[in-house]
């Protein structure tokens, strides 16, 4: 055992205490199967608190390897962010790998992109914070190293009870020295079909604008309201949201009562900005910083649009007076 993995003991956790938090692996604590395994919710005691937590259990069949578990926990245990998922432990005993994270009453974000309940001010905070987790791991001064995650899609991201999003999926995430001008050539690329950088996928060489491309698949998706990829046929996301932006059609692919909640200009930054990510050079792409700022943006402006409309709600005293300002 390296000393790196001993130096994530205080992270161990006894099978034993696993199988009872899940009792036994059941199918009433199965919740889905996910990328690399199996995953099941729980309740574990740690430091005298009674925690909900969900299981993954490594399933070589689907891909993920020894290198890709402890990729995941080192990762985890040396990242701390509000907008990060939070490793809870891990197992390593009896031919079991076992991941334990923190459990997000609200599940991934790709269950919720088609829900019109899931409001435009809600997308918007999701997204920023989403690119804010995004920010931190890509460079963040306190670190030497930078990371580029690999996997960003819309499964990856986790929502709290308050809708707060939780970054993760990092087994095949990588380190870089603490700079966003190098890049890493691999034998292989790997990520998700519909999400993956094309400049990645034809080279091998990813950077952290591989990453940028990754989330601008998600703004399209948030903004649409659909997956990257609806099945085996279907045309991919980002050759339909960049000739819908091309062609200053993007109305037609949004949900007529989404688009009515949005404020016009936080929609055109939102979709320059989705768009600006998704760039064939990687020269031409935002930066994750540049994101930032312009996801900021997007909410003050939304934020301003829905305190202004919703008196009109109240009498009509009031509405004569909103409909004079606008």
């Amino acid at each position: 055992m390296s000393s790196s993995i001993q130096n994530l003991d205080h992270l161990k956790i006894p099978l034993k205490d696993i199988l009872e938090a899940t009792n036994h692996f059941s199918d009433e604590n199965f919740i889905r199967q996910g990328g690399f395994g199996k995953i099941y919710k729980g309740q574990l005691v740690r430091s005298g608190e009674l925690i909900d937590i969900v299981a993954r259990r490594l399933d070589e069949k689907h891909g993920q390897g020894t290198k890709e578990f402890w990729t995941e926990i080192s990762m985890l245990s040396s990242l701390k962010h509000e907008n990060l998922v939070s490793i809870v432990g891990f197992c390593d005993e009896k031919n079991e790998k076992i991941v334990i994270n923190k459990y997000e009453a609200k599940g991934s974000l790709d269950n919720y992109l088609s829900d019109p309940s899931l409001t435009w001010f809600q997308r918007l905070q999701i997204c920023l914070g989403v690119a804010r987790a995004l920010s931190y791991i890509h460079y963040d001064e306190g670190r030497d190293f930078s990371v580029i995650h690999r996997n960003i899609k819309s499964s990856k991201i986790l929502l709290d009870d308050k809708w707060e999003p939780k970054l993760s999926g990092f087994e095949l995430s990588m380190t870089n020295i603490a700079s966003r001008r190098h890049r890493l050539c691999l034998t292989d690329a790997c990520g998700t079909i519909g999400y993956v950088d094309p400049t990645y996928a034809k080279t091998g060489c990813v950077t952290h604008k591989s990453d940028m491309y990754s989330f601008g698949i998600v703004l399209f998706e948030v903004l649409f309201g659909r997956k990257a990829i609806l099945n085996k046929r279907d045309i991919k996301l980002a050759q339909l949201a960049k000739t819908h932006y091309e062609y200053g059609q993007l109305n037609d692919m949004i949900d007529p009562h989404l688009r009515k909640q949005m404020d016009q200009q936080s929609f055109s930054i939102f979709a320059r900005t989705a768009y600006y990510c998704l760039k064939e050079q990687r020269a031409e792409r935002l930066n994750i910083d540049q994101t930032v700022v312009r996801l900021e943006k997007t909410l003050e402006l939304q934020s301003k649009h829905e305190n202004a409309v919703r008196p009109i709600t109240a009498n009509a005293s009031d509405r004569w007076k909103v409909n004079n300002l606008i």
